[in-house]
């Protein structure tokens, strides 16, 4: 049924584009899903592959590599295959990687399934947003790119209640589950089914209609905007893109980043750049990879730290609800600030809680008096002022601030950027937890997050309401 949507005076096709946004935010719900399945599977590790602290760290942020490369090779590749192309290869990665993951029978392997995951995590990572930019209108883009955010907390908290579900079924998640294996194997197996309802759904979907016309398809892009949008609105925007693209004309590459006259790498690209790392420098990754962990080394048990890690998944999916009425009334500028204040105080709340942990006879430690209550209060606020700024807001920026020619190039550079940060915060932290430990170290994260905030305010232009042909870079 077309109804009208914003200030848009064209019909929009809402029940359409609402079915293309579902099909194309499972690829952020995998994107969740894969990241988070690690959570409550470190025990397993360490145990079958006998693994340290390091070994750890390589394992859970051998991820991390492919995604690097995932993102950096999906903006580029999307432009040659088309954005559905590479959204179906991710799909096709994410199955790959599950049933490997499971069955690894050593360390090795274990990286290799991790890593093939990764590319697939990457280029969801990256190309999702973009195709949700590209096939909805302006009046209601952010709030419909901010679903992207949603599906990778709902991802990341679904592996969070499989990864509980199956540790107290089993009695833990090194016990033996179902057909003889561990109830780990069992967490990544889980991955394989939502990898293959979204392969499935994929074939359902169309192609992106500013990819089509970029490839000189346009009869086919106008059937898609039409169906989108109306024959009248179509025309229009058939015309719109091919001009566009006609200002600068020629097959996108990674030196369109640089300007020609002056010779520098242009100033948008350094916008996307900062946006990207961070998001990451602030330390969310953290919590997803290693919340379990985190709280077990501060007294909890497992059964309660994965419980908390419910809660956490819980009020992300809440905020970045919330995200959703405001972003495209208030901007994203408004709300990156907002993030970046509220975590910085946060994190600090956190750094202090952690300050005062004294040795248990365990050899862990534990938080005095109510310094545990609000070490888990404040970090479940940050991971609220998170979801409601930086987590959604990051891709929705991304997926829209760059002009049609580079955005594949600049989605490219972003998008390596934010997972290179990613794994460089995720591998060092279980040796930052030993040394200078948890207090400093989310001090450093308070920190990146208070300069992130005058990040924002010197280099991000509002891009609420605006046309992706009006992108200027």
């Amino acid at each position: 049924m077309a109804t009208t949507a914003g200030s848009d005076a064209a019909k929009v096709n809402m029940a359409f584009i609402a079915a293309i946004v579902a099909v194309a935010t499972i690829g952020g719900f995998m994107f969740g899903y894969d990241s988070g399945v690690i959570n409550g599977t470190q025990k397993g590790l360490e145990s079958a592959f006998d693994l340290g602290k390091l070994g750890i760290g390589i394992n859970v942020g051998a991820i991390l590599v492919g995604s690097s490369i995932g993102a950096f090779g999906a903006g580029r590749l999307s432009d040659m295959i088309g954005r559905r192309g590479v959204m179906m290869l991710a799909a096709v990665l994410f199955l790959v990687s599950a049933l490997l993951a499971g069955a690894a029978s050593s360390s090795v392997l274990f990286i290799i399934a991790r890593i093939v995951g990764g590319l697939g995590v990457g280029a969801a990572s990256v190309i999702s947003p973009v195709y949700i930019s590209e096939v909805t209108p302006a009046a209601i883009r952010g709030r419909l790119s901010s679903i992207q955010q949603v599906m990778i907390i709902t991802g990341l908290t679904g592996a969070f209640v499989a990864n509980f579900a199956l540790a107290r079924y089993a009695g833990g998640s090194t016990a033996e589950f179902w057909m003889g294996y561990p109830a780990w194997r069992w967490m990544f197996w889980l991955q394989a089914i939502p990898a293959a309802i979204y392969l499935v759904a994929l074939f359902v979907i169309p192609e992106s209609p500013r990819y089509l016309v970029a490839k000189g398809q346009e009869e086919q892009a106008r059937t898609v905007l039409t169906r989108l949008f109306g024959a009248a609105e179509a025309d229009r925007k058939v015309t719109e893109i091919r001009a566009s693209l006609a200002a600068d004309h020629h097959r996108p590459k990674l030196s369109d980043l640089i300007d020609k006259t002056s010779g520098r790498i242009r100033p948008i690209v350094w916008t996307g750049l900062g946006l990207a790392i961070f998001q990451q420098l602030v330390g969310i990754n953290v919590v997803f990879y290693y919340g379990a962990t985190l709280w077990e080394a501060v007294g909890f048990s497992e059964d309660y730290a994965l419980q908390t890690n419910i809660l956490s998944g819980v009020l992300s999916i809440g905020a970045c609800l919330a995200t959703m009425t405001m972003v495209d009334r208030i901007g994203r500028k408004p709300l990156l600030l907002m993030g970046s204040a509220g975590m910085a105080v946060a994190l600090a709340v956190v750094a202090y809680a952690f300050s005062t942990a004294i040795p248990a006879a365990d050899g862990g430690v534990t938080l005095p008096g109510n310094n545990g209550v609000i070490a888990l209060v404040a970090a479940n606020l940050y991971v609220v002022f998170f979801n409601m700024s930086w987590g959604p807001i990051m891709w929705v920026m991304l997926g829209e601030m760059f002009p049609n020619q580079i955005r594949g190039s600049g989605l490219a550079v972003a998008g390596f950027a934010q997972w290179i940060a990613n794994a460089a915060i995720s591998v060092s932290f279980p040796s930052l937890v030993v040394w200078p430990g948890l207090a400093v170290t989310y001090t450093g994260y308070a920190l990146f997050a208070a300069i992130s905030f005058f990040f924002v305010r010197a280099m991000v232009t509002e891009t609420r309401g605006r046309e992706l042909e009006d992108m200027q870079g």
